[in-house]
């Protein structure tokens, strides 16, 4: 049962940004940016990123949603993203990919600066300033939606077939169109 009255039927995040629409437009903004917005990355990868800070932060509404965003988005689909969340290391992505997960998995554990070791690596696999920031951002900003969702103990939707649907949206139409 959710902390606080929640006047909807929407599980998760989706509750809360209807419940309260002033602080939905602007996390909307921030999620639409890093995931839809200019990157070098491409949108399922940084949806990828995105379900497994999610997933490392045990928050089953927002590792499970961007994993379906994720899947959408990314040749190999949810097969694809079940390894990856399984185990980076021995999923079939690209070195890139894996060192950025690494980048992303030190930006969830601490918050410190990232080892000199994890960006090493990284631009040992081709990623410049603009792939670094990116999943750091991605990684820190998830941080903070994954406890909104799970310090107000939100609901989880009652059938798991909305995560494809709410995908499909969010795919055509961005953060926002969701509900």
């Amino acid at each position: 049962m959710p902390h606080i009255e929640i006047t909807n039927d929407l599980p998760g995040i989706s509750g809360l940004m209807a419940q309260r629409p002033d602080t939905a437009g602007p996390l909307n903004a921030v999620a639409n940016t890093l995931l839809r917005g200019e990157s070098p990355l491409a949108r399922g990868e940084r949806e990828l990123i995105a379900a497994y800070v999610s997933e490392l932060n045990r928050t089953r509404f927002c590792a499970d949603s961007h994993s379906a965003f994720a899947a959408a988005q990314l040749e190999g689909g949810q097969q694809l993203v079940a390894e990856v969340l399984a185990d980076p290391q021995s999923a079939p992505i690209s070195p890139l990919l894996r060192a950025l997960l690494r980048i992303a998995a030190e930006v969830q554990a601490l918050a410190q600066p990232v080892s000199d070791e994890a960006v090493a690596a990284a631009r040992k696999e081709g990623a410049g300033d603009a792939e670094i920031h990116d999943t750091v951002l991605i990684a820190a900003s998830f941080c903070m939606f994954n406890r909104y969702v799970n310090c107000l103990a939100t609901d989880l939707p009652a059938d798991v077939s909305h995560y494809t649907a709410v995908a499909d949206r969010i795919v055509a139409n961005g953060y926002g169109s969701a509900r």
